[in-house]
């Protein structure tokens, strides 16, 4: 049962802190686990790619049966049917169109005589893709590869390389295929896990070191993603799923239940929070919510997903409402309000924020545009979706005439002495003898 709550209370408190506490925790066991399968991959390369994925996801695995062959690709586009091409097509022409607002240039300023000051913005040169394959390619994230190899593709990228665990039998769901090739993917291999991770951080025989690392996996992907971080680019680390609903006296109980179990349903650690200044939508929502678990296939998860992370928050009124949301700093926020467009003004922290009650966060998980993975676990504080922007370098260009260099010399010799940097102060000082002018009492 969704627990209900009057907030500020001090078992409000008590039910917030579990809520935020529940993200991105490690144990010392997992990241000793992880930590050796980083160091035998990097050691043992292929070899242990294949050791991992006999053991855990293909008894019958092989290395040859590793990269994704052509007549794989075009096996699977002609087994999918023509509804789901149709709405691939939709979802990732969308998700193009909205990445492609991303998009900056270099920039080259002139204001300063004798100066040019500039930047770069280049792509990295390849790009890893994890895609989680869904209960042995039962279900199969589509949306995952379009929302990481699109912006790849859009920010310039040269070789994009997805990597997917195979299913039991060591294939990989054609669905997932299709949508790799919509989305300008190079390369697939059939392997996951941490240990996929590894071989994309730093490269085995088969499987080309990339730059950058995204997408979505389990505990053990992402704190392998938190460990290479550094020697390759991620995108986030990031907990299980959230979304917190914010809403007034005007919002649809069924509605609200209905996004709460959407959520809910992903994991037994995602949480799913309503905030309302109205205690009968609470109470209606409550409700809704064990009326509906009854009517899922995976209500269990859903179940204990609401009974563990799951709360309803009763407020003063909406502005409190909104303030609470600020501090738990959601992966997803939906205002469902008599105008919700008056209160977006009011949002800092949230991952994405979802406008009335006909735009439920599905419609960003899947068609909308904008990126879906989301930071989570209160990262919405300091962290944004993932963008274009992860896929560029931002390179500064600088020049100097003689003359702009004599007039700023003496400010660069003050603050060289003042760190204490004689040889950056030297190499002024050589230039300033050589230029004629030489210098006056600076060290």
């Amino acid at each position: 049962m969704l627990k209900i709550f009057e907030h500020p209370s001090p078992s409000a408190e008590k039910a917030l802190a579990r809520i935020a506490s529940r993200g991105l925790a490690f144990t010392k066991r997992e990241h000793a686990a992880v930590s050796r399968i980083l160091e035998d991959v990097k050691a043992r390369g292929d070899e242990a790619l294949v050791d991992y994925t006999r053991r855990f996801d293909a008894p019958a695995y092989s290395l040859d049966a590793m990269p994704v062959a052509k007549r794989e690709f075009a096996a699977a586009k002609s087994s999918v049917d023509r509804i789901f091409l149709r709405a691939l097509n939709r979802a990732a022409s969308q998700i193009e169109t909205f990445h492609r607002r991303q998009l900056r240039s270099g920039f080259v300023s002139l204001d300063r005589p004798g100066t040019m000051l500039g930047q770069l913005v280049r792509p990295v040169e390849r790009a890893g893709i994890y895609v989680p394959g869904g209960q042995g390619g039962r279900t199969p994230l589509v949306s995952s590869v379009l929302m990481g190899a699109i912006p790849a593709k859009v920010a310039g990228v040269e070789k994009i390389i997805m990597v997917t665990p195979p299913t039991g039998e060591g294939g990989v769901n054609p669905h997932l295929l299709a949508a790799a090739q919509r989305a300008g993917v190079d390369e697939v291999y059939k392997v996951g896990g941490a240990w996929a991770v590894a071989a994309l951080a730093f490269g085995t025989a088969t499987i080309p070191k990339v730059d950058v690392i995204v997408g979505p996996g389990n505990l053990y992907v992402t704190l392998a993603k938190k460990l290479v971080a550094g020697t390759v680019g991620i995108d986030i680390i990031a907990g299980p799923s959230e979304v917190l609903v914010v809403a007034d006296d005007s919002a649809d109980p069924e509605f609200i239940a209905a996004d709460l179990l959407a959520q809910a349903e992903h994991d037994v650690r995602a949480s799913a929070v309503l905030v309302t200044s109205s205690a009968l939508l609470a109470a209606g929502v409550q409700a809704e919510v064990d009326r509906q678990l009854t009517e899922l296939g995976r209500a269990d998860i859903a179940r204990e997903s609401v009974e563990r992370f799951g709360a309803a928050f009763v407020v003063k009124d909406v502005t409190r409402a909104i303030d609470l949301s600020n501090r738990l700093a959601p992966e997803h926020l939906e205002l469902h309000l008599r105008d919700p467009f008056a209160c977006l003004g009011q949002v800092r922290n949230a991952g994405a924020v979802f406008l009335g009650e006909y735009t439920p966060e599905p419609v960003g998980d899947y068609v909308a545009g904008p990126n879906h993975v989301l930071p989570t676990a209160g990262t919405a504080r300091f962290a944004s979706a993932l963008s274009v922007d992860h896929f560029l370098k931002r390179t500064s260009v600088i020049h100097y005439s003689a003359a702009a260099f004599r007039r700023e010399a003496a400010d660069i010799l003050r603050l060289a002495a003042v760190e204490g940097l004689g040889a950056h102060a030297n190499t002024i000082k050589r230039r300033l003898v050589r230029c004629g002018r030489g210098f006056k009492g600076l060290t």
